[in-house]
């Protein structure tokens, strides 16, 4: 009888030690640091290049950036003049790649030459200085109008090439 308590009780002692869970720490992949009405100015031997105005800017670990309330960015020329302007709903950039990405309303505009890009997801590489995108376009031209699907050009749109053009548009010969 004593044996058959002493095995009851151990039986009872071994179900009721039981290993504990051990969770594995969650990593944290958010923004290391945040920053309000961001005004930045990109320089090259003393000239402002680029001016770039957010609201909101987050930082990540790998060094790369997320603009969720979107971003303005003004592209100078050399004698300093107002060259071409974008702007975006929401901005990221990967420094990986040193590649920005522009969604939502995208808008590129061409001051000297009077015209406007509209999309709806734009890439920009800056050592490139080229933009480009899969989506559907729309540049507007002094009176013309010029739809397609595709797009690669110069970031200040002076020089451009749309994939899959559709659209009416005046040829000058």
């Amino acid at each position: 009888m004593m044996r058959c308590i002493f095995f009851i009780a151990l039986a009872a002692l071994a179900c009721s030690c039981s290993k504990t869970d051990v969770k594995k720490p969650v990593e944290y992949t958010g923004p290391i640091s945040e920053a309000e009405k961001v005004e930045l100015y990109y320089t090259e031997n003393d000239k402002v290049k680029i001016k770039m105005l957010a609201d909101v800017l987050y930082e990540f670990q790998t060094g790369d950036r997320e603009f969720p309330k979107g971003i303005y960015m003004e592209f100078y020329k050399e004698d300093g003049s107002l060259e071409s302007t974008l702007r975006a709903n929401h901005a990221y950039f990967f420094k990986a790649e040193n590649q920005w990405r522009g969604r939502g309303k995208v808008e590129v505009k061409n001051l000297q030459k009077s015209e406007q890009l509209n999309t709806e997801e734009l890439f920009w590489k800056p050592a490139e200085k080229k933009i480009f995108t899969e989506k559907f376009v729309t540049i507007r031209q002094q009176g013309d109008v010029i739809y397609g699907v595709g797009l690669d050009a110069k970031q200040d749109l002076s020089d451009y090439t749309i994939r899959t053009p559709t659209g009416e548009f005046e040829v000058k010969e």
